[in-house]
């Protein structure tokens, strides 16, 4: 078994994280609204720390760490950006842990609690089996850990946290346990999910109606006086400029690192060069039986484990191949396929018996039965590496380059602002022409524009746009190095002539002209069509094109040019058959329905559903109801001064660039 199954972790604050995240901090998100609305300043949590709640602390990395997760999970392709995305995140992070903490400060006042034997089942049976436990079979203390590690978590961490959400699921039912459901409710949302029809449907589209728009100039000059505060300064400011690009690339091939330089890094740096003592090993397992429902272990299969273990044992003496027996006996699926291999450990990554036998076998050693929790294991070691500090000679090739990088750019900083220096004296041409750089002379540019040799860089825009007029010139810095500008001159933002605008204006004259004219020739359709009780006839007089649905569609349905029907378009299965609708109106169609046929579900698929539609119902009222509760719970809370916020810190965190100071765990 897991170590944690036999002895009872630190009992800590959880940092609810990586896979417990995706079930915890998402129930509360889905349910809990508002903000960190309330900010109780006096008494505010100390530095370090965004909020307390009943004196229990909640960190600006545990937010940070809950953010991280938070992005992960939403914008898994982010890459590098996700660093840019943390402060956005990092309120509702906040909030997240707040009522986290909430929930579990009223779980414990309620005498909820959880214990070893209900983290032993829920890990076994619960909601983690699939992942630790698959096919009844745990994965190796090992995978075990390392699956923890890829999700940023402790295994101490991660059994809190357990634990926590089992609390959580008590208080949860608990609260939630009155919600009930009635036969009409799971009948109505029956039929509302499963009802058919058939219909007639005629169209207006946009695209035909601004066909018939023709402003004149006088309504075009019209529009653009009454619509002038939109077109104000819509004309970006510009400006010109000079400018020489120092690009730090070149500086590299002439940079030299000498001994001494590497000595210096190697001496500051001593602390990540130091290797602790590791064996890289093999086991074969042969499992015992787990303990029963009362905890008893039944000894005949302990006997059974031990007397195959040693048929392997006698094996391996007998000259065979380690590798090849793991591979065939081992009950560790984990290593089984890799001959046995667990790879490089260190100390306290295993259960205490595998550990002292591991590290006390000498290089190509092979233990007797080793009995733990999981089983009897046959140990082989495949190489040992004592504890030591990598000598500098190992690391050279690891940090040459970094310090050639840092030298190049401390040359390519000195030398940009010795070259400013030299500019304001003698002119950007002459100062740029002794360096052997190109200058460039810009037309005006906007801030968002491109630039030759840099390409996009807000970076150095922003410098750009933020020098006065005629100020010396300056220096800003871009990923490949510096640029060395010279302002020319400055165009301001400007408010455009009619003339100027005019294709924009009848552009937009007619996006909105249109817009009004859809809404009020789709109204008129069903308005004739009611009339006459005719859709097709309406549609013909108006232009439209008539539709028909392709058989019967259900209320998840899609339909050309109507869209969605759990949309505007739901309104058909609210009509009988030879009802015409009212205008449905989306942003490129106008449409007018006529039912001409529905279909009603059977009472066999009524059968077939209503369970899992009142689980659903059932499931939704407790959850709206457990909601209604956290909210409460938590005003209460604010108004009584038990939760108290630091808005330094949460301002520090919404505003920091994402990821600063995160600790580990």
């Amino acid at each position: 078994m897991i170590r944690f199954l036999q002895t009872p972790s630190p009992l800590k604050k959880a940092v609810l994280g990586g896979i417990l995240l995706l079930i915890c901090a998402a129930m509360v998100i889905s349910f809990i609204p508002g903000g960190l609305a309330t900010s109780l300043g006096i008494g505010a949590p100390g530095q370090g720390v965004v909020a307390t709640v009943e004196g229990e602390q909640i960190t600006a990395p545990e937010v940070q760490r809950e953010a991280k997760q938070m992005v992960a999970q939403q914008f898994r392709n982010a890459g590098a950006q996700a660093a840019a995305l943390l402060p956005f995140f990092a309120q509702r992070a906040a909030d997240n842990l707040i009522d986290q903490q909430v929930i579990l400060a009223e779980a414990h006042h309620l005498g909820l609690r959880s214990t070893d034997e209900e983290l032993r089942e829920e890990l076994q049976h619960g909601r983690y089996a699939q992942t630790f436990f698959p096919g009844g079979n745990f994965i190796g203390q090992t995978e075990y850990e390392n699956l923890l590690q890829q999700n940023n978590l402790t295994v101490a961490t991660f059994e809190q946290g357990v634990k926590d959400q089992i609390v959580f699921d008590k208080l949860r039912n608990l609260v939630a346990g009155s919600a009930s459901v009635t036969d009409a409710e799971v009948r109505q949302e029956f039929n509302k999910q499963n009802d058919q029809v058939k219909f007639d449907y005629a169209v207006i589209t946009k695209e035909d109606v601004m066909k018939d728009i023709h402003p004149s100039e006088a309504e075009l000059k019209s529009y653009y006086q009454t619509n002038q505060a939109k077109y104000k300064n819509s004309i970006p400011e510009k400006r010109k400029i000079q400018y020489a690009v120092l690009d730090k690339s070149r500086l590299l091939s002439q940079v030299q690192v000498s001994q001494a330089d590497l000595q210096s890094y190697y001496d500051q740096h001593t602390d990540e060069y130091r290797v602790a003592e590791q064996v890289n090993v093999r086991h074969i397992l042969i499992k015992t039986p787990t303990a029963d429902a009362n905890g008893k272990v039944d000894p005949k299969g302990i006997e059974d484990a031990h007397q195959r273990a040693a048929d392997v044992l006698k094996q391996l003496k007998a000259g065979g191949d380690f590798s090849a027996l793991a591979t065939k006996y081992s009950e560790d699926p984990g290593s089984a396929k890799n001959g046995g291999s667990l790879g490089w450990i260190v100390r306290g990554r295993t259960v205490p018996e595998f550990e002292k036998s591991a590290f006390s076998l000498p290089k190509g050693g092979t233990s007797d039965l080793v009995q733990t929790s999981y089983g009897f294991h046959i140990i082989h070691i495949d190489d040992k590496q004592d504890a030591h500090l990598k000598s500098l000679a190992e690391v050279t090739p690891q940090i040459a380059p970094l310090i050639k990088q840092q030298k190049a750019e401390q040359a390519a900083e000195g030398q940009a602002n010795a070259l400013v220096v030299q500019v304001r004296s003698q002119g950007l041409d002459k100062a740029a022409a002794s360096k052997g750089l190109s200058v460039i002379t810009t037309d005006f540019v906007a801030k968002s524009d491109s630039l030759p040799g840099i390409g996009s860089a807000p970076q150095f825009m922003d410098a750009v746009f933020n020098a006065a007029d005629k100020a010396p010139a300056d220096e800003a810095q871009i990923p490949s190095g510096f640029v060395i500008f010279q302002l020319q001159a400055i165009k301001p933002a400007a408010t455009p002539t009619f003339d100027e605008i005019r294709s924009r204006v009848e552009s937009e004259f007619k996006e909105e002209r249109s817009t009004s004219l859809l809404s009020q020739k789709t109204q008129e359709l069903s308005d004739r069509a009611k009339a006459s009780h005719d859709l097709k006839k309406a549609a013909k007089e108006l232009g439209a094109s008539i539709k028909s649905t392709d058989g019967f569609v259900k209320p998840d349905a899609q339909v050309q040019d109507i869209g969605a029907m759990s949309g505007p378009a739901n309104v058909a299965f609210s009509l009988k058959v030879g009802d015409i609708s009212g205008p449905l109106v989306n942003a490129t169609d106008g449409a007018v329905l006529r039912v001409t046929a529905q279909q009603a579900p059977s009472e066999e698929e009524y059968a077939q559903k209503s369970d899992q539609i009142r689980d659903s119902l059932l499931q939704g009222k407790q959850q709206e109801l457990f909601g209604i509760f956290v909210v409460n719970l938590r005003d209460q809370m604010e108004k009584s001064g038990k939760i108290k916020i630091n808005d330094k810190e949460l301002k520090n965190l919404t505003h920091a660039q994402g990821g600063e100071g995160e600790e580990g765990d």
